[in-house]
C-alpha cells in the first residue's frame, strides 16, 4: 500500500520495506482520448514506448514534429530522455536528430517527438504507432564555478583518438 508525496514519489504506508518509487503523471489532450499511456513492452525494458496521436508521412530527409497528445509532469530532479526506436531505425531509417532529447521537469507543453527520415523512401506513420521511447533518469545540478586551473590527468587535453583507440 502506498501514498503519493508532493514530489511525485510513492511512499509506503505500512506492511513492509518498500522502496519509494517515482511517479510520472500524464494528461491526455483532446487529440488523444484513446491511445495508451507510454508503456514498457516487457517487464525488463528500460524505455517506455510512446505513440503518435496523428497520421504522418515522412519524406526522405524530412524532419518534423509528431504529436503524442500527452502532457507530462516529471518529479523534481528527474529528466525524460527521448530516444529512437530501433525497429523504425533499422527498417526505415527513422531517427531522432537530437537523440537523446531531454525533457526537463518544469516543461508542461505537449510531448512532441522530432523525427527524421534518413531512409530512401517515404515512411507512413499511423495514429497509434510507437514512434519513440522514453527513458527516465535522475540528475544532479552541481554548482558551476570558475577556476584558475583544473587538475591534470594522464590523458591531458587530448581529444578524439588521444587514448590510442582507433
Amino acid at each position: 500500500m502506498t501514498a503519493s508525496r508532493q514530489d511525485g514519489r510513492d511512499v509506503p504506508t505500512g506492511g513492509g520495506a518498500e522502496t519509494p518509487r517515482p511517479r510520472v503523471r500524464f494528461r491526455r489532450l483532446p487529440s488523444n482520448p484513446d491511445l495508451p499511456l507510454p508503456e514498457r513492452a516487457t517487464p525488463h525494458a528500460a524505455g517506455y514506448d510512446v505513440r503518435s496521436a496523428e497520421d504522418a508521412v515522412l519524406e526522405p530527409g524530412e524532419i518534423r514534429l509528431v504529436a503524442t497528445g500527452l502532457e507530462m509532469e516529471l518529479p523534481e530532479g528527474m529528466e525524460c530522455q527521448v530516444r529512437p526506436r530501433s525497429g523504425l531505425a533499422l527498417k526505415h531509417g527513422i531517427t531522432l536528430p537530437n537523440s537523446p532529447g531531454t525533457i526537463d521537469p518544469d516543461y508542461r507543453g505537449e510531448l512532441r517527438i522530432i523525427l527524421q527520415n534518413l531512409g530512401p523512401e517515404p515512411v507512413r506513420l499511423g495514429r497509434g504507432e510507437r514512434i519513440a521511447q522514453l527513458v527516465f533518469a535522475r540528475f544532479e545540478t552541481p554548482e558551476a564555478v570558475e577556476a584558475d586551473r583544473i587538475s591534470e590527468t594522464q590523458r591531458g587535453p587530448g581529444g578524439f583518438g588521444s587514448t590510442g583507440l582507433a
